[in-house]
């Protein structure tokens, strides 16, 4: 349409939990007066799969979708069902604004995704209703953090342990033992935060061994289609971490510090066309032999972070896109491309592009956890105490270390502080707490 200048949909905020009001305005600049039977909104989410498969020889496509939330509202003139005799409103040229207000289901939503498989997505759109005219179109997608996983529910603050043990025989003569102990202070993690892995190695044999722990990532995609269906999996690497040698007759004990990079959050049974699931693999690796000891450790990752017991100090967490070597982070849709030129070249999923997409999923990640906050406290608390004590023995340097400890804190501040979303992320946690 010619005379309408902009439309647009502006949300408050970019990213909603469920339970959430959902708010914002739809924009609209006209140039000139005109006809407007209605404004409709419809708030969509809706999770879609689809992907080639041969059946016997032929390429065909299989997909499926499951709708989550379909709400509707009309914020301008009439609504359906309303007598035909109704005049139709004139919309006066100019700036105006409408706004509006969703309630988002207080169910288990999954978490937004993207993948080249499966997306779940959530959108606000709205339809200019004109008589006698094509009705003009905008859509907003935004994102929903989900599903609500709570790192300090019991069930995740269980340790676990686990030990394998290989012995080695040549003939008659059975060499020593190599023994694998790891074990975990819990299985639930937000990203941002830091898994330690507390490990034995006893290696009693006779090659050197060296421990590796990968922490992968488990996609599943289904399609209901005809008896047993059809199902995709897909698997990426994490991290990875690699220890030091362990000789024979030598005995480590290890504590890796692993900071989980931003994934999506796991998904088990709030989504029957898609489930992400993660799994710690810490194994020794033999030099010579190749062969490995392995043990397995299921890890969740989920929305609410880890807090100190009895303490108000609170993890300030952000919000960030999917790193991009996983399900959720690799792929970026054509439609939110727009303006991308193909130039001829083969850009594959994982090839760094310089893009500036209309959309991306975000996932909750903590900037700075309690457990870091504590220490910070601490270690000022500790550093008063020291600049203190030189004050008061009259030494001059006194008003040195205090100017360095308040340097060393300004520099650990402003390097938490680069992921936006911080304060609106408190108020999430705190939200979250007093359910």
């Amino acid at each position: 349409m010619d005379y309408i200048k902009e439309l647009d949909i502006r949300l408050d905020k970019e990213h909603y939990y469920a339970g959430e009001v959902l708010s914002g305005r739809v924009i609209m600049h006209t140039t000139e007066n005109f006809k407007l039977k209605s404004i409709r909104l419809l708030l969509r989410g809706k999770a879609h799969v689809e992907w080639k498969v041969f059946v016997s020889g032929d390429k065909r496509t299989v997909k499926d979708d499951q709708v989550y939330i379909d709400e509707r509202a009309v914020i301008w003139g009439e609504r359906a069902g309303e007598g035909l005799d109704v005049t139709v409103p004139v919309l006066v040229r100019g700036q105006h604004q409408f706004p509006f207000r969703f309630n988002i289901p207080e169910t288990n939503l999954p978490c937004s995704f993207e993948s080249r498989a499966c997306y779940i997505r959530y959108f606000v759109k709205v339809t200019i209703d004109i008589p006698y005219a094509s009705p003009p179109q905008g859509i907003k997608y935004f994102t929903i953090i989900g599903p609500h996983i709570d790192c300090m529910d019991e069930q995740y603050l269980k340790p676990v342990s686990g030990q394998d043990k290989k012995v080695k025989c040549c003939l008659c003569c059975a060499k020593g033992p190599v023994t694998l102990s790891c074990s975990l202070d819990r299985t639930a993690f937000c990203c941002g935060e830091t898994l330690k892995l507390k490990s034995i190695i006893d290696n009693q044999g006779e090659e050197a061994v060296k421990l590796k722990v990968r922490l992968l990532q488990y996609c599943e995609f289904f399609v209901e289609r005809g008896v047993l269906g059809v199902t995709k999996e897909v698997q990426h690497l994490v991290l990875e971490y690699k220890g030091e040698t362990v000789v024979p007759n030598e005995r480590q004990d290890t504590c890796a510090n692993l900071r989980i990079p931003t994934v999506p959050t796991t998904m088990m049974g709030v989504c029957r066309l898609a489930q992400i699931y993660y799994t710690l693999v810490a194994c020794l690796e033999f030099d010579k032999s190749g062969d490995d000891l392995q043990i397995n450790f299921p890890i969740t990752i989920g929305t609410v972070p880890f807090r100190i017991p009895n303490s108000n100090l609170q993890p300030h967490i952000g919000y960030d896109v999917a790193i991009d070597h996983v399900e959720g982070g690799t792929y970026i849709g054509p439609e939110f491309l727009l303006g991308e030129v193909y130039d001829g070249c083969n850009v594959s999923d994982n090839e760094h592009r310089d893009l500036a997409p209309l959309y991306r999923p975000v996932y909750l990640t903590v900037v700075r956890s309690s457990q870091q906050i504590s220490a910070k406290a601490v270690e000022r608390n500790n550093r008063r105490q020291s600049a203190s004590a030189i004050l008061s023995g009259g030494g001059g340097g006194g008003g040195g270390a205090g100017g360095h400890s308040y340097s060393m804190d300004g520099a650990t501040a402003s390097g938490s502080g680069t992921n936006g979303g911080m304060v609106d992320g408190k108020s999430d946690l705190h939200r979250f707490r007093k359910q």
